[in-house]
């Protein structure tokens, strides 16, 4: 039998979902680096808001006002996603999620917690789901100096057949994100991944991979990254 939570997660919707990411990027741009601090600074029950940033529990736009009204963003957008998140014109912002270069054998170091958050504008034609890698030294030069930032949609889908010969965010079976070119493996179900200055990783299996939405170099990325709270 299905346990309460697997149902919950399958009546969700796609409208469900979209709503909670909007709502969870809301939350970090005005500075609240986790749901308790946004619903202890308002006044909101801490498991109502929590369910309704997870997807758990879908908001009302009765809801959408008020969160809209704390976090500075449009009832509508929060809601439907309908127009711009904000009537000052104030872009939205995503988080820099990790590292990428700084290990020598290319793995992303990911940010663990949310304390010190850095944030950085939502690329052109991104969307809710956002996020940005910064380089950090000189192994990924010629695609992106150190302090560049790279951006991806963090949607944790399969490699798809248009990434064959990209560069790519990817995920392995092991544990590690990576930055690297995807190539056909020796058989259905592998890949292998090329790097601008390492040893070809021959065969690896893969549990999600991502298009780079866009590279921004060093000198801009230190002139639109901010902090949570700043």
């Amino acid at each position: 039998m299905a346990s309460a939570e697997s149902r919950g997660t399958a009546r969700r919707s796609p409208d469900d979902l979209g709503r909670s990411e909007r709502l969870r990027r809301a939350r970090i741009d005005a500075g609240f680096a986790s749901a308790l601090a946004a619903a202890e600074a308002h006044g909101w029950n801490r498991n109502t808001y929590k369910s309704n940033e997870n997807g758990n529990a879908p908001f009302s736009y009765r809801m959408a006002e008020a969160y809209g009204a704390a976090f500075g963003v449009r009832p509508e957008w929060l809601y439907a996603g309908t127009g711009a998140a904000r009537e000052d014109g104030r872009a939205a912002m995503v988080p820099i999620i990790g590292r990428v270069g700084a290990n020598p054998d290319g793995s992303v170091l990911l940010s663990t917690g949310q304390e010190g958050l850095e944030l950085t504008p939502v690329p052109p034609g991104g969307s809710g789901k956002a996020v940005a890698l910064r380089v950090v030294g000189e192994s990924m030069r010629g695609l992106a100096d150190d302090g560049a930032l790279i951006y991806f949609e963090d949607q944790r889908t399969p490699p798809t057949p248009d990434m064959l010969g990209q560069v790519v965010v990817v995920e392995t079976d092991t544990d590690e994100v990576l930055v690297k070119r995807l190539v056909r493996g020796s058989k259905a179900g592998v890949y292998s991944l090329e790097s601008l200055d390492a040893p070809v990783r021959a065969d690896v299996r893969l549990r999600w991979a991502a298009h780079i939405t866009a590279i921004v170099p060093p000198f801009h990325a230190r002139r639109i990254t901010t902090w949570a709270g700043a």
